[in-house]
């Protein structure tokens, strides 16, 4: 059975060190990141800012954060959501997006199975400017997956 391991990053820069640690420790392409992305670009230490871009080549070149996750950031992708303005996706949440802008980022995640009250908490953080990693993974590396994101910071990290 596969577990969604989600967790809650105040800081782009602990949310980058995290999916860093996660691809070390083997995931890869089971981690999903989703950031709201500002107004316009701005240069700035954390890095993913990316803007309203209409170019995902150029939005996943611009940030630090998509560049150091390699592989990672050739899905990423930046998707205005009417109400919550620009946003930033990565992994296999990209396309649940993508395919679900109408209900959003909640609307996503209740499609990849996070209860609909979970899903509505994790979208008001992300447009309040948090950014959330998610974690697809079988039962036997849920374990793993959810010790990584509470070592890095994460807050609110649950098994779905």
């Amino acid at each position: 059975m596969t577990k969604k391991i989600v967790g809650i990053f105040t800081s782009k820069g602990q949310a980058e060190g995290a999916a860093e640690q996660l691809r070390q420790a083997g995931f890869d392409k089971e981690i999903s990141i989703v950031s709201k992305g500002d107004e316009k670009k701005q240069g700035n230490n954390e890095g993913m800012n990316m803007g309203t871009s209409d170019s995902v080549t150029d939005g996943a070149a611009t940030g630090a954060t998509w560049g150091a996750l390699g592989g990672l950031a050739l899905g990423a992708g930046a998707l205005a959501i009417p109400g919550f303005g620009p946003l930033l996706a990565a992994g296999p949440i990209a396309a649940a997006l993508s395919g679900a802008a109408a209900g959003g980022l909640g609307g996503a995640l209740v499609d990849m199975g996070i209860p609909e009250a979970e899903s509505r908490n994790y979208e008001r953080d992300v447009k309040g400017g948090k950014t959330l990693i998610a974690v697809e993974c079988s039962d036997d590396k849920a374990a793993k997956a959810e010790k990584i994101l509470k070592q890095s910071g994460a807050e609110n990290v649950k098994q779905h």
